[in-house]
């Protein structure tokens, strides 16, 4: 029986069938080969293929009508990265009996195209001998963007580690060697420098800390009561106390609020990035709304808060709104990480919360984040 897309489709879903529904599979599915969105290529016991589906032919280039009925090592000539032949250094039917398959490897067919493949060995029983090899294939597209994404990152890191270092280094080495030339106050300016260049490697080494916990859902909450009127007050003391002017900024808060239990620094990572994006890319007044607000859950609604942050300057173009919370993106304008967004999405949904970007009244950019009240469970 040879199974592909010249197959019936009862004769392709019988070989996904298990033997209680007249099928050779361990485990009842009737699920059609062709329905399956990796590459399904399945060799008898003789060695020959009878299925291979649809996204094997679309990930493999081969055309069913070349390798159905034909031996598996012709009907896919695999090789290793080192141009071994891949079923001949594996030799699925004669090597040991105790073997049940290969797990996914980098592997080339002719032209030098790659391919992901991973193999399961069905025998009757544990040491019989294979009644039929179960090969998936896939395509590399999704590893290469995960790798070109770390090499990126990796870029990033060390350009912007780079400046504040060479800062560092050049200042304290000046200092060291000619410390009786300077007066007081130029040696005051060159340790002010030294001192935000190391503050800037404290926060990327920070940011990447974030990512990493981030990515990997470790991302730990310490939840507290939090006051955001308070902590956005803080932050736009802050900008002030650096030199922005207060007119710049208009808090609205409209009371009452309802209690608030989230992480106090992370709510701070948030608010400190969003206003740091408003300041430097945006232009006129900055606005800060603080309201009560709704969350919508699968369980139902539950009472939070809304925190919209806007500017009036350019704004953010139409057509890069569904990448402002990706990795290294930075808009018009060059400068920073592009991981401030990032990071700052996946706090808000740590917390349970949701994030928005949209465009401002003013014509600049809207940002506005909910977080439900989040309290513990003991305290409800």
């Amino acid at each position: 029986m040879t199974v592909g897309a010249s197959g019936s489709a009862a004769a392709r879903s019988a070989l996904l069938r298990g033997p209680e529904d007249g099928g050779p599979g361990a485990a009842p599915c009737g699920i059609d080969p062709d329905d399956l969105p990796d590459g399904l290529i399945i060799a008898d016991e003789t060695g020959r293929v009878v299925c291979f589906n649809t996204a094997a032919a679309r990930i493999t280039a081969i055309p069913p009508s070349d390798a159905l009925g034909h031996p598996l090592e012709h009907a896919l000539p695999l090789e290793d990265l080192k141009g071994r032949r891949w079923w001949t250094l594996t030799d699925p039917y004669g090597g040991l009996a105790t073997r049940v398959g290969q797990p996914e490897r980098n592997l080339l067919l002719p032209g030098g195209r790659e391919v992901l493949v991973s193999a399961r060995y069905v025998r009757e029983r544990p040491t019989g001998p294979v009644r039929r090899l179960v090969i998936c294939v896939r395509g590399t597209e999704a590893r290469r963007r995960t790798e070109l994404s770390h090499a990126e990152l990796i870029a990033t890191v060390a350009h912007e580690l780079r400046s504040p270092l060479t800062s560092v280094k050049g200042f304290t080495a000046t200092l060291l060697a000619k410390w009786e030339r300077f007066t007081d106050d130029q040696k005051r300016l060159m340790l002010e420098t030294v001192d935000a260049d190391a503050n800037r490697v404290t926060r990327l080494i920070t940011e990447l800390l974030d990512i990493s916990r981030i990515d990997s859902g470790r991302l730990e909450l310490r939840r507290q009561p939090v006051d955001i009127g308070q902590a956005v007050a803080r932050h736009v003391q802050s900008h002030t106390a650096s030199g922005q002017s207060p007119d710049r900024f208009l808090v609205r808060i409209q009371q009452p609020l309802p209690d608030l239990w989230a992480d106090p620094d992370k709510i701070d990572q948030v608010l400190g990035n969003l206003l740091e994006n408003a300041v430097r890319h945006g232009e006129g007044t900055v606005t800060i709304d603080v309201a009560a607000a709704e969350v919508q859950h699968a369980a139902g609604t539950e009472k939070g808060t809304a925190v919209t942050v806007c500017d009036e300057g350019p704004g953010i173009p139409e057509e890069s709104m569904n990448r402002v919370f990706t990795r290294f993106w930075r808009g018009s304008k060059r400068g920073g990480t592009g991981l401030g967004l990032y990071i700052v999405k996946g706090i808000v949904e740590a917390h349970n919360g949701t994030i928005t970007v949209g465009r401002a009244p003013g014509g600049g950019a809207e940002f506005r984040f909910v977080l439900p009240v989040g309290t513990p469970a003991h305290l409800i």
